[in-house]
């Protein structure tokens, strides 16, 4: 089982904001659960956002009103005969604070207040900082596209905490038979999966700034130029450096081992394996031997995990567990361990 101070750790790498001075506090505390990180985090980046003004844009409103003002739909107040009422419908853009980013902000801080898991102290701070956000809207949280966010100059301060939030909504939430929300225990694998990814390309950028640290597009090594229907390669992590490159194929799964009833045996997985022998063979097309692979799962519980090292082809292929439970400085050892393969 993952420990929670590992949790935040992932975060810090995965979202470079959290490394920020404002975040560090968040470090001394212990968390007895993901729902409490999370709060706090929340907290802390809400109130460095409330500090800087929390981000308004122009929205369209329309209104019966008296006071007129921004365009008259004069067709629509004649069907509807608001002149009676001394009142025409107009139409205008109000510069406010409720606009989608704030409105996913405050409906994830109401979901975590009503979070038994969320210790009081940190209720009580979420309670006191949705005040501030009074005017803005909740939503309901299918409606989401998370896809259509776009970020720019005055709203990038919000990408970090939007994406904590898509955190919370799509790795914990869960709806119950009476269709109400309750929170998972922990994040689902999915959504570990993301994070576990993300970590990994954060740590090697920030750790390991000698090489160059991407996902990349493996281009396939065709023979006679036809590449129609050719499905794309893209590799989680690619780790450059001079002549060497190592991908790595990151996997978070329940289970790592396939079984084999039969034979009563387990071996490592077969599609992940000729995954990444596919992408390190039609990345190395001239057959230097210098592209190496990495599948890196994170531990299970499972008795068998791999760790091996194999030549195959001329190219290394390995297969390495991450043990996420361990203590952060043994993590460190291990991502180390990772590193020295481009060498």
């Amino acid at each position: 089982m993952i420990r929670i101070k590992n949790v935040y750790y992932m975060l810090s790498y995965a979202y470079r904001t959290l490394n920020e001075e404002g975040y560090k506090s968040i470090q001394a505390e212990e968390f007895k659960n993901i729902h409490d990180l999370i709060a706090a985090i929340l907290i802390r980046g809400a109130t460095i956002q409330r500090k800087r003004g929390f981000h308004r844009d122009y929205i369209g409103l329309t209104e019966v009103t008296g006071n007129l003002r921004g365009k008259i739909d004069v067709t629509n107040s004649i069907k509807q005969n608001t002149y009676m009422m001394r009142s025409m419908i107009c139409h205008y853009d109000d510069f406010s604070e409720n606009v989608q980013l704030n409105q996913i902000l405050k409906t994830t801080m109401q979901l975590l207040i009503l979070s038994g898991e969320v210790k009081d102290s940190n209720r009580k701070k979420l309670r006191k900082l949705s005040l501030f956000l009074g005017n803005v809207d909740t939503l309901e949280i299918n409606n989401i596209k998370w896809s259509a966010l776009t970020y720019h100059r005055n709203n990038a301060s919000y990408k970090m905490l939007i994406n904590i939030c898509e955190l919370v909504i799509k790795g914990l939430l869960m709806t119950t038979d009476s269709g109400k929300y309750k929170m998972n225990q922990f994040l689902d694998d999915q959504q570990m999966h993301r994070l576990y990814e993300k970590f990994l390309l954060g740590y090697f950028k920030k750790e390991y700034p000698q090489y160059s640290a991407n996902p990349s597009q493996i281009d396939w090594n065709i023979d006679d130029g036809i590449s129609n229907l050719l499905p794309t390669m893209n590799s989680d992590i690619t780790l450059t450096k001079d002549s060497k490159t190592l991908i790595i194929d990151a996997k978070y799964y329940g289970k790592t081992m396939q079984t084999h009833t039969m034979f009563d045996s387990k071996s490592i997985n077969s599609n992940n394996l000729y995954q990444i022998f596919t992408y390190v063979k039609n990345k190395d097309r001239n057959g230097s031997g210098n592209v190496s692979g990495l599948i890196l799962y994170a531990k299970t519980d499972e008795e068998i995990t791999p760790n091996n090292d194999y030549q195959i082809g001329g190219n290394r292929i390995s297969v390495k567990t991450l043990d996420l439970g361990a203590d952060w400085t043994e993590i460190v050892s291990q991502l180390d361990n990772v590193a020295e393969l481009m060498q």
